[in-house]
């Protein structure tokens, strides 16, 4: 196929790899058990610099969501940028497809790394595997940052979710197949839209996310968030930073402020304008600053 004799998103995956790098980071691999590699991005030796674990959305492996963060971050933290299983270099032969899975599969990372506190930040799906890593180990997790992750879901709210985007399944949303299909999603999740020709969106389709794609579907009918209409959370111990773009048509805005209540008493909310679903990638800069501040204990 054409696709096979020139990629642009091999090109700028090289390009993000290369990114990566230069920030300090090395690709690894690490055997959890007798049934799980997780592939992560990390320093190759762990220093005394504050742990920070981003954690990816659904989509593509993590260095696509993250490569901004990285570079910035990188310079004052010891940062970790895992591929959750079923992404990227990350697998499994276990049966089991629930985010709770996904949150032990990283606890069990950073503890064979012998890292003992960490901040977590999750963005969408990866903040529901913030969530429960922050909820099952709160001797760990030091402070949490959920970025556009409507952790507070109800069942109704798929439904909605659904119409909105005039699809019948969840997959068709966020695991597109075509490129109609995948401008349908750009259109929920980024605010402001450039152009981009078909044969760009199916060779990021073909090279991004047809890997795997059977246990991905696995695992947006396994979540454990979500499947019931009343909203049953528990608050958080940790310090935590919400971030939400205004104009997120994923997770709408008012999902942000219920979550804001429910998750305890010392919790923040910065709404980012002119943004949706992917902030870290739409406003790179005010993102950072955002959660740079959260961290360093700046109110502001």
């Amino acid at each position: 196929m054409g696709s096979s004799c020139f990629s642009t998103v091999s090109i700028l995956s090289g390009f993000l790899r290369r990114s990566v790098t230069a920030a300090g980071l090395s690709s690894q691999t690490a055997e959890i058990d007798g049934d799980t590699i997780v592939h992560f991005w990390g320093p190759p030796v762990v220093t005394s610099k504050p742990k920070l674990v981003l954690i990816h959305g659904f989509g593509p492996p993590s260095v696509w969501q993250w490569r901004q963060q990285i570079s910035f971050f990188a310079r004052e933290f010891d940062v970790y940028v895992p591929d959750l299983v079923f992404f990227g270099g990350s697998f499994t032969k276990s049966s089991d497809r629930s985010e709770v899975f996904q949150a032990i599969c990283l606890a069990k990372l950073l503890e064979k790394l012998r890292i003992s506190r960490y901040t977590v930040v999750g963005t969408s799906y990866g903040g529901f595997v913030a969530y429960h890593m922050a909820g099952m180990w709160p001797e760990r997790v030091e402070k949490v940052v959920i970025a556009s992750s409507a952790v507070n879901m109800r069942r109704c709210e798929n439904q909605e979710l659904l119409n909105r985007a005039k699809v019948d399944k969840i997959e068709d949303l966020l695991m597109p197949v075509t490129a109609k299909q995948l401008k349908t999603m750009l259109r929920f999740v980024v605010y402001r839209r450039s152009y981009m020709p078909d044969f760009f969106l199916n060779d990021f389709i073909d090279k991004l996310y047809s890997e795997n794609r059977k246990e991905k579907l696995e695992l947006l009918k396994e979540l454990t968030i979500g499947q019931d209409d009343t909203v049953n959370i528990s608050p958080l111990s940790q310090e935590v930073l919400i971030v939400w773009g205004e104009h997120d048509q994923i997770f709408l805005l008012e999902k942000a402020m219920e979550l804001k209540k429910l998750l305890g008493e010392d919790v923040r909310l910065k709404v980012m304008k002119n943004a949706a679903h992917v902030p870290q990638l739409e406003h790179p800069g005010q993102f950072n600053n955002i959660v740079k501040n959260f961290l360093c204990g700046f109110s502001k």
